[in-house]
């Protein structure tokens, strides 16, 4: 149960750092963070994807950590 309250808040924290992205492109801020948090954004997505695709077998990783 733990573990799916940590992937729903990476997921949010995705969710918020791209929209902060975007924001801060709209104002002009620097491209560098723009682009640091947009890669961050999906470094993080990638890691939920990760942990819940199932693999060849139909396990998710997710899925083995409760037996």
């Amino acid at each position: 149960m733990a573990t799916d309250t940590v992937l729903s808040i990476l997921v949010l924290a995705a969710f918020a750092l791209l929209i902060g992205a975007f924001v801060l492109w709209r104002r002009g801020g620097p491209k560098r963070q723009v682009t640091l948090m947009v890669i961050l954004a999906l470094v993080a997505l990638a890691n939920v994807a990760i942990w819940i695709i199932p693999d060849e077998r139909g396990t998710a990783p997710v899925d083995q950590l409760s037996r």
